[in-house]
């Protein structure tokens, strides 16, 4: 058994669709305010843009694991 995790950061386009950006393994133990922090600053500095606009929102930033096992015959 192995597991995954992953950040996910979800948006809000100018289009007003949901867009979420995946980080891979982030830090162990990141916190609610350092990841507030870093999507304020994607958002204020235009870093991405999407087929429906410019990222103009912040919505919320959610750890998720994912636990594998593996099968055996």
């Amino acid at each position: 058994m192995s597991s995954d995790t992953d950040l996910d950061l979800v948006f809000k386009n100018a289009a007003g669709k949901k867009v979420v950006l995946n980080i891979e393994e982030p830090k162990p133990g990141v916190t609610k305010a350092e990841i507030d922090a870093a999507m304020q600053a994607i958002v204020e500095n235009n870093v991405f843009t999407t087929t429906g606009g410019d990222l103009v929102e912040a919505v919320e930033g959610r750890i998720r694991t994912t636990t594998l096992d593996v099968v055996a015959e």
